[in-house]
């Protein structure tokens, strides 16, 4: 057959920026092979796309499946939302390069650093690589119905050439540690890696809320700058690859001029991460944007991944860990759930977390809500936020927090919208038409995010909602956009010879659906997720994976090693 299937009538968005129109896709052994009015006879099968939205399928730049895809072929939550390619090994995390002897040292760290846990690491790994090339083998043995891009992630690249004690001491390494570790990012790019990865997120900065699994920093974190330039030399003699990072060291100057040194000496893109709005702070993405668009201007590659999901995060203190830039939240959330418990619950420590009330992740703490009371003497509180509670109990805010959730052995749930919900804010940043949409952090805070379903949210609050950009232009974003950034220019786009990584979805009926709690990690352990609906069928590499939003157990997803 001249077709294994056709996709007719459909209003294709081709992800270029170009207008919409109504035609017809055929694909054969994975590939798109012709567009326009086709015949459904010379196909294997055909879908009637009569009023639905054909499209590339979305890539997403930022997540950390390194872990899940071992156990979940379709790395959900994203799948679920039309993503069919994820970038990996981003922030400097991941678990390559690693000696069989530090393998529960590197799971420990991502218990706290990416909110991952440890049962389903130590149940849903196979571990069977060191380096970062048998990690990528081992990747590719592994069924997928998703495209996966790597990072080379530098933590474990430093830990294994200076030790963990010498690549968390924040010392300079030696000339002989340098050219050792940049022989080993070399040897991770040959064998198929997209660029390198590091967040730098120093506990002296105000932005330290990602730390390790003993409220340490991360090797990246205290990297020296001279570190990151002979990395990003490399991939300047390669003329290949990119770089994410994010960096807050308290100033921003300093922090912009490194990022564009980056971008310099590489000759590669940078992205980096992330322009946010804060409400209460509009001067700093006013000031970001102003940057990446001076750096447009200069020609230096520098684009911002934007933060542009409402997800909020639902947690418990049981495991919350992103208060971490106050030292004192810091050192009484490290621990089991007990020793936590007893932490703060110390009324000797409370004087201490009064005097550093956070705010970085969640924004004003007044605000976060009490969702979920656990004893029917705190039912009052239900759906009250923490300021409102303080001011009818005469408590500080903090006690007012504590006090309930102590009494409940911290399993009191909260909730805290991000800090940047004023729509006239978020319109400023979508209004940049470099700035990526996101950040899903996909595979990561399983028990607090759900930020997957970031393309459908985009599609319904930014183009149906507010019509902030056209439906042409969020396809471009979506799709063309992160591709051309990840090195994958033949993905993201509907055209002759591109891999067939093709959406159909309902426009007007498209949805993210309510939150809910799934236990579906190895171990028995829970996550929160949230599913779609509106998506009739998803085609990874020319085979269908999804039919009506649900899974149908079919994997054609590829390691996209990049050459």
């Amino acid at each position: 057959m001249r077709f294994d299937t056709v996709i007719q009538n459909g209003m294709v968005l081709d992800g270029s920026g170009g207008p919409r129109f109504k035609g017809d896709v055929g694909m054969k052994d994975g590939i798109i092979t012709e567009i326009g009015r086709l015949s459904g006879a010379n196909a294997k099968s055909t879908i009637d796309a009569e009023g639905l939205v054909v499209a590339p399928g979305f890539i997403d730049l930022h997540t950390h499946y390194d872990a899940q895809l071992f156990w979940d072929p379709y790395c959900s939550i994203s799948s679920w939302h039309g993503i069919t390619t994820v970038v990996i090994g981003n922030c400097g995390f991941g678990f390559a390069p690693v000696a069989p002897e530090s393998r529960e040292r590197a799971m420990l760290s991502m218990t706290r650093v990416e909110a991952i846990p440890l049962v389903s690491m130590q149940q849903g790994m196979p571990w069977d690589w060191e380096s970062f090339p048998e990690y990528l083998d081992s990747v590719e043995r592994t069924k997928k119905a998703m495209n996966i891009v790597p990072y080379v992630p530098l933590s474990p690249l430093m830990i294994s050439v200076m030790g963990y004690e010498g690549a968390k001491s924040g010392k300079k390494p030696s000339s002989l540690e340098h050219s050792e570790m940049c022989r080993l990012l070399e040897e991770s790019l040959d064998a198929g890696a997209c660029g390198w990865s590091a967040q730098r997120l120093p506990p002296s900065g105000p932005g330290g809320t990602q730390l390790d699994f003993d409220g340490t920093a991360m090797p990246t974190d205290i990297m020296h700058n001279e570190t990151a330039l002979e990395f990003a030399k490399i991939l300047g003699k390669r003329n290949a690859g990119h770089i994410q990072t994010t960096i807050i060291t308290g100033d921003p100057v300093a922090d912009q001029r490194h990022m564009e040194e980056l971008a310099l000496v590489s000759g590669r893109p940078v992205i980096f991460n992330v322009v946010q709005a804060t409400d209460t702070k509009p001067h700093i993405h006013r000031r970001t944007l102003a940057w990446l668009d001076s750096c447009r201007k200069r020609g230096i590659r520098v684009y911002g991944q934007g933060l542009t999901t409402d997800a909020g995060y639902a947690f418990t203190l049981a495991d919350w860990n992103l208060f971490d830039e106050c030292a004192a939240w810091r050192e009484a959330t490290v621990g089991t759930k007990q020793e936590r418990l007893v932490k703060l619950g110390d009324m000797n420590r409370r004087q201490s977390l009064r005097d550093q009330v956070p705010g970085f992740v969640t924004g004003p703490f007044e605000n976060i809500v009490l969702t979920d009371p656990k004893k029917e003497e705190n039912l009052q509180w239900k759906d009250h936020t923490i300021g409102l509670i303080a001011e009818k109990t005469g408590k500080h805010l903090v006690d007012a927090m504590l006090d309930i959730a102590v009494s409940e052995d911290l399993e009191t749930e909260f909730f805290s919208m991000p800090p940047n919900c004023k729509i006239e804010y978020l319109k400023e940043i979508v209004d940049d038409p470099y700035v990526l949409f996101g950040v899903s952090d996909g595979g990561a805070h399983t028990k607090f995010l759900t930020a997957g379903g970031y393309p459908t949210e985009t599609i319904n609050k930014i183009v149906k909602e507010h019509q902030m950009i056209s439906l042409e232009e969020v396809h471009w974003r979506l799709s063309c956009l992160p591709a051309q950034l990840a090195g994958c220019p033949e993905r993201g786009v509907i055209k002759l010879g591109a891999p067939a990584d093709v959406i159909v979805y309902d426009y007007e009926n498209l949805k993210v659906l309510p939150p809910e709690i799934e236990f579906d990690l190895p171990g028995g352990e829970w996550r929160r997720v949230q599913r779609a609906s509106g998506y009739k069928y998803i085609f990874i590499n020319g085979q269908m994976t999804i039919k009506d939003d649900k899974e149908i157990n079919e994997y054609p997803g590829k390691l996209l090693r990049k050459k």
